[in-house]
């Protein structure tokens, strides 16, 4: 690659990388041969980028953090796997992202999520859009968070949970089975405890969609019935998009080779 006044002589960029002209590169980083990285992204001192890694722009990668590098995972053979981030996601200090398992997997990360200090995204994870992911989460291998979820910090993530939109996982919890969409769970064991109502009206949700939920979650929650027949009483509640995905998740939950659902706090 072209010399570049934003990248400082002590880093160690190999020539094969390909960085945007605008790209900026701290002190002692290091990013390897097969690395891309999109316009504006920042990368902080004694950061290591290595590996089929595809960052976009306007990313901020703070000192410290490790991306890129072989999976923690005992199957590992040396695959040309990848991670891949999109746009304008804040990755704090000490993170570690490593690549998928297998030959044409990836880890994926997308756009605008904040990933505080010392948490590590395992390999084949996919976190989508707008996520918080506090300090010191520990995620394994395969757990899927989907958009607008916040998870907080210290607690550990079992490999292949699926935690839903906008679900909010408390502090120093336990996560061993899928967390619904929309809803509050935490403790060890961890519990859905209730609704995300403050997650939701930050989010600008109406009264009527919170109206609706909160019919749902009774229905889930509190009224003791089978997770099929529960199911089947969210449609009739309306035909909104956030039933409907809920609906989606609970439905997948329960099939084979996923974790199955976090129990309720009766």
């Amino acid at each position: 690659m072209p010399e570049s006044l934003l990248i400082h002589p002590t880093a160690i960029v190999h020539p094969q990388a390909e960085l945007h002209p605008t790209v900026k590169v701290a002190a002692y980083a290091i990013i390897g041969a097969k690395v891309t990285i999109g316009a504006h992204t920042t990368v902080g001192s004694h950061a290591v980028i290595d590996g089929y890694t595809a960052i976009g722009e306007y990313n901020q990668i703070f000192p410290g953090a490790a991306i890129g590098l072989d999976p923690q995972d005992l199957k590992y053979q040396g695959a040309n796997s990848q991670v891949i981030i999109g746009d304008r996601n804040r990755i704090r200090e000490y993170v570690t992202i490593n690549k998928a398992t297998n030959e044409g997997e990836a880890t994926v990360i997308g756009n605008d999520n904040l990933l505080m200090a010392y948490s590590h995204v395992a390999h084949n994870c996919i976190i989508e859009n707008e996520v918080i992911i506090a300090n010191s989460v520990a995620m394994a291998g395969h757990v899927t968070i989907e958009s607008q979820a916040v998870i907080s910090g210290i607690l550990g993530i079992h490999q292949f949970v699926h935690i839903g939109r906008m679900a909010m996982v408390g502090g120093m919890s336990r996560i061993n089975r899928d967390v619904p969409p929309y809803l509050l769970v935490e403790g060890n064991p961890a519990k859905v405890r209730s609704l995300n109502l403050v997650g939701l009206k930050r989010k600008g949700f109406s009264p009527e969609e919170i109206k609706q939920l909160k019919k749902a979650f009774r229905i889930l929650y509190r009224e003791n019935l089978p997770l099929n027949k529960a199911i089947a009483q969210l449609d009739l509640i309306a035909e909104s998009q956030h039933i409907q995905h809920l609906k989606h998740f609970l439905q997948a939950s329960s099939r084979d080779g996923r974790r199955g659902l976090i129990a309720g706090n009766k």
